[in-house]
């Protein structure tokens, strides 16, 4: 298998780095130390997670086919925006070592890690590790990554969402249901399966044509499951069997895609970021125009509908009982976007005669480094 596909495979996982690699550290280069720009509670976020995360949006905003110029001034005018959100993201990460979730996200990684595995063919973490640094990935790094991602999103699965929907009372679901009919109608499922074409180290005319092939094969009366085993660049193991989805939940080229496939039929070599996709559609089950009172679905519907503005609130909440002091040459911009509701200290610069704020009796507060 290309070293090639491992990256492309492990893109997903490797996609939010905020964690430096020791790999420079363990090449014998010399260590700088960096410059901290918030410190929030025992933790700080730096200026090389604030690089690293321009960086990554910039890149975002090249594949939508900005230039590097345009790019670049885009993500300046959200500075400040993105060091509150690697504030935000700190307080979460130390909120979840609070809530004692660190060995249950550990096992989640470890899981995930296996899962990637075995969708690669690899027998073990250890050659899956050695697969990934011949990619250019650190495993290490990865696995902070993902570490850190699923800490925050199981954090406010826990903290916010899952008190939302155990929250409601059974008055507040049939009001519900009863003003929002249309949102429990039974509508259309699919059960999918597919053969991806990944275009990792291919020129993409190869990997289209033999795309093209395939589907011709499959409407000749191939079978599915054997061309998946031997083709596909994923799910091999389940010979491309994907799921049951309800249309509505489909991606939208995904869903025009298959619009008129009926079952048995696969779907034209439809084109991603990564590579092809033929999709065929196992089963279809129709919809229904009569809306089925779920007690699930309605608090599923009322927990997504309230989770923006109950996310913020909680990561208000943990501002406003944290530790946080922002770099003076950073605090003017990303001060107003904490909105942290009580006093706070200004640290003056040794050369600054002015005096300052007084200091809070008690709880945290809030500073402003002072210039060195």
């Amino acid at each position: 298998m290309k070293l090639k596909f491992f990256l492309a495979t492990l893109f997903l996982i490797a996609a939010f780095l905020v964690s430096p690699s020791p790999a420079r550290e363990q090449e014998g280069e010399p260590v700088v130390v960096d410059e901290v720009i918030a410190q929030v509670n025992d933790g700080v976020v730096t200026l090389s997670q604030l690089k690293r995360e321009i960086k990554e949006v910039i890149d975002q905003y090249k594949q939508r086919g900005m230039t590097e110029q345009q790019a670049t001034a885009e993500v300046e005018k959200h500075r400040a925006e993105i060091i509150a959100t690697l504030i935000n993201e700190q307080l979460l990460l130390q909120q979840g070592k609070e809530l004692g979730l660190t060995e249950r996200i550990e096992g989640e990684v470890n899981k995930r890690m296996l899962e990637v595995a075995k969708q690669n063919g690899i027998t073990s973490i250890e050659k899956l590790d050695d697969a990934m640094r011949q990619a250019g990935i650190d495993p290490t790094t990865t696995r902070q990554t993902l570490r850190a991602e699923i800490m925050k999103q199981a954090v406010l699965e826990s903290e916010v969402d899952s008190k939302i929907f155990y929250g409601l009372s059974s008055d507040e679901l049939h009001k519900y249901f009863d003003a929002h009919r249309d949102k429990f109608l039974k509508p259309e499922a699919v059960d999918l399966s597919e053969i991806f074409l990944s275009l990792a180290g291919k020129q993409e005319a190869e990997v289209k044509t033999q795309a093209m092939q395939l589907v011709d094969q499959l409407r000749k009366g191939a079978d599915f499951a054997t061309l998946a085993k031997a083709y596909s660049d994923r799910g091999k193991e389940n010979a491309g069997k994907v799921g049951l989805f309800q249309l509505i939940d489909l991606r939208p080229d995904i869903a025009a895609a298959i619009k008129n496939v009926k079952a048995g039929g696969v779907s034209d070599p439809l084109k991603t970021d990564e590579g092809y996709q033929i999709l065929r559609v196992d089963t279809r089950t129709a919809g229904s125009n009569t809306p089925v009172f779920n007690e699930n679905q309605v608090r599923e519907a009322m927990t997504i509908e309230r989770s923006p503005k109950a996310h913020d609130d909680y990561l208000q909440g943990l501002r406003d009982d944290a530790y946080i002091k922002v770099a003076k040459d950073y605090s003017d911009t990303v001060l107003p976007l904490l909105k942290i509701k009580q006093d706070f200290i200004v640290e003056k610069s040794s050369d600054d005669n002015s005096k300052a704020a007084p200091e809070k009796k008690k709880g945290r507060f809030l500073g402003i480094f002072p210039k060195p």
